[in-house]
């Protein structure tokens, strides 16, 4: 996560470049935190292909918005705070015009014993897709992304509180939904033993 301090004059210079429009610069700032704020954009789209259109979109954002980047905060959480907001607005965009409703299917299919730390990346990020829209943008926003309740009511148009009654809901139906992660045993029913390490 920490820059290499020799790595910091560079980025400020092509930070400099990139605003006054050089088209290498700006490449070379995209290399640099493409990987970051695509992750975040997949995160709360939850559809590969959903979050590469949303983040081509959140790139030119970005780059259209470079000469009003006076350097308050550092340009990765910038770019970042830009990269969530504009995420939000095309899910609600995309939520208005085909009014979908996730559905929960009931997967009671069990693969065979993987400890491997993909496949259980894999489970979180599926159970994650079956939380209702607002419940995945809280939980996302608040324990993957670390912001407060008060600043996701801001950016989700809720209350605090009503940020806390959606995390609570999430983290509830993760834990359902990924009881077969912490109780080696097929039956889950009755056993509670409390929270996946990942949560």
């Amino acid at each position: 996560m920490t820059k290499k301090v020799s790595e910091m004059p560079i980025d400020q210079l092509d930070l400099k470049r990139a605003i006054a429009g050089d088209e290498r610069a700006m490449q070379r700032l995209w290399s640099q935190h493409a990987p970051h704020i695509d992750a975040v954009v997949r995160r709360l789209c939850g559809d590969i292909e959903l979050a590469a259109d949303v983040s081509q979109e959140v790139w030119m954002q970005i780059f259209r918005a470079l000469p009003s980047y006076r350097g308050d905060a550092q340009f990765g959480t910038w770019a970042h705070r830009i990269a969530v907001n504009r995420t939000l607005n095309a899910l609600r965009k995309i939520r208005r015009i085909a009014k979908l409703e996730i559905e929960i299917e009931d997967d009671s299919a069990v693969t065979e014993n993987d400890s491997d730390r993909t496949f259980m990346a894999e489970s979180i990020e599926q159970a994650m897709n079956r939380l209702s829209p607002g419940a995945k943008a809280v939980f996302v926003l608040h324990d993957i992304e670390g912001y407060t309740h008060g600043e996701i009511g801001e950016e989700l148009g809720i209350t605090p509180g009503g940020s806390k009654s959606q995390l609570f809901k999430a983290r509830a139906k993760l834990r359902k939904l990924l009881a077969h992660l912490v109780d080696e045993s097929p039956t889950i029913a009755g056993k509670g033993k409390g929270h996946v390490a990942a949560l």
